[in-house]
């Protein structure tokens, strides 16, 4: 029977980390000022008619903190990148100079820094109804053991305990990345 109780926890426990480790990918595509291979990570290319990841056509760079420059292993492909990133509809203008694209990363207005902390903030609600959804479904799956109602009742305040515990660590990785976005 522990073993039942066990397995409903865990599987609890490993849906709320998948929460928490998508919120941080999420996250890594928001920038916050400073530019990032990582800004590029949603951009996809035609590769000879499949879509592919910027990531595997081309090395991604930043040599300062306001450029990425992005070197195709094939030159053929520079325009096909371009059109990636245009696609992607990330606010970024790159330009190709025959041997590479380099995007300038202009610097965050006000206005584009509340629209990512508000972009960021979505992302945090996102995960807390991931966890929220694990944390019903670890309940529901705790109502079909045959636990004795005193066993019930402190698996389901461990369950909630874990929930609570993961909201705040959702709330604080936001707040991190609020933070860090509004930094000027």
């Amino acid at each position: 029977m522990n073993e039942e109780l066990d397995l409903v926890i865990d599987a609890c426990k490993e849906g709320m980390d998948g929460a928490i480790s998508h919120l941080e990918k999420q996250l890594l595509n928001i920038r916050a000022g400073k530019a990032s291979p990582a800004m590029l990570g949603s951009v996809m290319v035609d590769y000879y008619g499949s879509q592919t990841p910027l990531s595997q056509v081309a090395n991604v760079a930043t040599p300062d903190a306001r450029t990425l420059t992005i070197t195709p292993w094939e030159k053929a492909m520079i325009t096909e990148i371009e059109k990636g990133i245009m696609y992607a509809n990330l606010g970024l203008n790159p330009m190709n100079n025959g041997e590479s694209v380099i995007i300038n990363v202009p610097a965050l207005t006000e206005e584009r820094r509340k629209d990512l902390a508000k972009q960021a903030k979505a992302e945090g609600e996102e995960a807390k109804i991931g966890v929220r959804n694990d944390r019903k479904t670890a309940m529901n799956d705790l109502k079909k053991l045959d636990l004795s109602e005193d066993q019930l009742k402190i698996s389901e305040d461990d369950v909630q305990k874990m929930t609570d515990t993961y909201i705040a660590k959702i709330e604080s990785i936001i707040n991190v990345k609020e933070a860090e976005i509004m930094k000027v």
